[in-house]
């Protein structure tokens, strides 16, 4: 997203606006030991559990299992992975203290109907070798994931890009809610949620279940697709997600949709609305 040959733009004006650190932009990162490779999947594996887990509690918890491990190396990794607990902020990210906090207007809101409220997170993904973030736009009221995106670093243009296609298939939301990291915080996400005619939702700060459909739907991802592979690049990785978003909307049944499928419910929901829009436009 950063143009080198921007005629007016410098890089550093691109970078304030992305809310992306220029070191960020000219970093070349380097990889991960197999050792911190292997820590990082069993770190997730038991945040997924244990999502109030700080950084001494998960270092107590490898120890017990036999792994020795110092405190300084396990807040590093939780600190690269955006794994936060959920009593201190945010698991994704760090927010922007120059960033404007939007408040949360899902309190006592019932959502009832597809493109109400659309909800957007994202999270760590183990590979082979290394490790991606994946972003995912979700509508609320049916569980559909509308768009994804993987990436390898943590800022906003993937989930700009989620949130353009997304928006460019189904239309925008109402409503969009996120939590407080520094990815939705930005100018480039607020902005295209403005530009939508998107009202902006934030979590409260550490507030884990304000956004819990989509931690259910990390966890179902990563039980049932992710920690049964071993991928060994982004391609392998992107079509395995791909196919199990696919499986997830369209055959996969669920509790809280009455054994529907989300695919089902939410083009229930699209069509309900068209004879209503019709008669509007009529009248």
């Amino acid at each position: 997203m950063v143009d080198r040959s921007h005629p007016r733009l410098s890089v550093g004006e691109q970078c304030r606006l992305l809310s992306l650190p220029r070191s960020t932009f000219y970093y070349t990162p380097q990889g991960e030991t197999p050792l911190n490779l292997t820590l990082m999947r069993r770190i997730d594996e038991q945040f997924l559990e244990t999502p109030f887990y700080g950084v001494r509690q998960m270092t107590w918890h490898l120890r017990a299992e036999g792994t020795p491990v110092n405190e300084k190396r396990i807040r590093r990794l939780m600190r690269l992975m955006g794994l936060m607990p959920i009593y201190q902020r945010p698991k994704t990210s760090i927010r922007a203290k120059e960033h404007r906090i939007w408040p949360y207007l899902l309190r006592s809101l019932r959502v009832n109907r597809a493109n109400h409220v659309w909800c957007a997170d994202v999270t760590y993904i183990p590979m082979q070798r290394g490790f991606l973030y994946l972003t995912v736009i979700m509508d609320w009221a049916t569980r559909k994931v509308l768009a994804w995106r993987l990436s390898n670093t943590l800022d906003a243009e993937p989930c700009v890009d989620a949130l353009t296609e997304a928006i460019a298939r189904h239309g925008a939301p109402e409503i969009m809610n996120t939590d407080q990291g520094s990815q939705f915080t930005s100018w480039a996400w607020t902005n295209a949620l403005r530009q939508a005619g998107v009202r902006i939702s934030m979590d409260g700060k550490g507030r884990f279940l304000d956004n819990i459909f989509v931690e259910r739907l990390w966890r179902s991802l990563k039980y049932e697709c992710v920690y049964l592979h071993a991928w060994s690049g982004g391609s392998e990785a992107r079509q395995g997600i791909g196919a199990w978003v696919d499986f997830y909307n369209q055959r996969r049944p669920h509790t809280a949709l009455a054994g529907r499928t989300p695919d089902a419910v939410y083009w229930q929901h699209r069509n309900l609305e068209q004879p209503d829009q019709q008669d509007r436009s009529v009248a």
